[in-house]
């Protein structure tokens, strides 16, 4: 009687001088199977019988033979990975996000595919479409696309999460920070310090972070306060760009879409001699880590970052699978 297992490894141990990466078809040459049995006890895709199976895995074994995940995911309808869109990879927001949904899809086992739009709404359709095409689910960062194309999309029953961007109605779980709070806090900060006229260097027009700072802004009445809002844009080159229609506004207080515009704006208003906060208080948005040499020391309102991300992906994880999120 010949052991099957004893013959499969002296075969290798003879042929391991070979150099080539072993396929699916150097299994099954070893365990005596068509490679066909082999994809069926790899995938689990149907019953095999044991003995063929335990032939097959001593062969893999023996083999070193490593399956192509892409080809395994493919065969059982699963990828193995997570798609990421964000407007923009040059902000510093937005690594901070993806290194912990990183840190959250090694840790089940998937790899993390990311998209960028370059603040583009007219393209996120097309880019969610090809994420779609080789991921499990969705992690839409900050989109800037339509609610309908959002709705048409959530539709489509992938699993998905929405970071900071709330649909109500949208049968879709969302994960925002408070942008409406947090500006109000800045509102009421500024009303103490005796501000009454504020300026608004605002963030991209389809940004719905943008819309809820505004829509705070708007309530800032209650505080005395009276809001300019002057069209900027989320880079330090358009706060430079915008800085000298600040003065004219008869303000004293000037509140930023984010840190970067806030450091555009200072780099400008250096350049006016205008003294900061003894001339004009600046408040940015998302303490990012920036280089402030040379530059006054600006009031900003902390996003949590790595948590967002964490809890994020860790709610897609259970929607992938259909686990229960146990987090309150």
């Amino acid at each position: 009687m010949i052991d099957s297992k004893k013959g499969i490894s002296e075969e290798v141990r003879q042929s391991r001088a070979s150099t080539q990466r072993v396929t699916i078809t150097d299994v099954g040459a070893a365990a005596g199977v068509s490679p066909a049995t082999v994809s069926r006890v790899l995938n689990g895709t149907a019953k095999v019988d044991a003995a063929l199976a335990d032939r097959v895995q001593t062969a893999v074994r023996a083999l070193g033979y490593r399956p192509n995940a892409a080809a395994q995911g493919l065969a059982k309808g699963r990828w193995g990975t997570i798609g990421v869109l964000v407007p923009d990879l040059a902000n510093p927001y937005f690594p901070e996000i993806l290194k912990a949904v990183s840190a959250v899809a090694r840790a089940n086992g998937h790899r993390v595919m990311i998209m960028e739009s370059e603040e583009n709404p007219a393209v996120e359709p097309e880019l969610v479409a090809d994420l779609l095409r080789s991921c499990d689910g969705l992690l839409l960062c900050s989109p800037r696309m339509r609610r309908d194309q959002l709705v048409e999309l959530a539709d489509r029953g992938h699993p998905m999460v929405l970071v900071n961007r709330i649909v109500p109605g949208l049968a879709v779980p969302s994960i925002s920070v408070d942008f409406y709070g947090g500006t109000t806090l800045i509102c009421g900060h500024l009303a103490q310090l005796g501000h009454r006229e504020v300026a608004y260097l605002s963030g991209p027009e389809a940004s719905w972070a943008n819309a809820e700072r505004i829509r705070a802004l708007e309530a800032a009445a209650a505080f005395g306060l009276h809001v300019t809002v002057i069209p900027c844009g989320a880079t330090a080159v358009d706060g430079h760009r915008v800085a000298d229609q600040i003065l004219p506004t008869g303000a004293t207080a000037v509140v930023t879409y984010n840190d970067l515009v806030a450091q555009g704006a200072l780099t400008r208003l250096q350049q006016l001699d205008i003294a900061v906060p003894t001339d004009l208080s600046v408040v940015g948005f998302d303490n990012l880590s920036l280089d402030w040499t040379g530059q006054s020391t600006l009031t900003t309102v902390s996003m949590p970052r790595d948590t967002l991300g964490r809890e994020a992906a860790t709610l897609l994880e259970h929607l992938m699978t259909g686990t229960p999120d146990t987090n309150p």
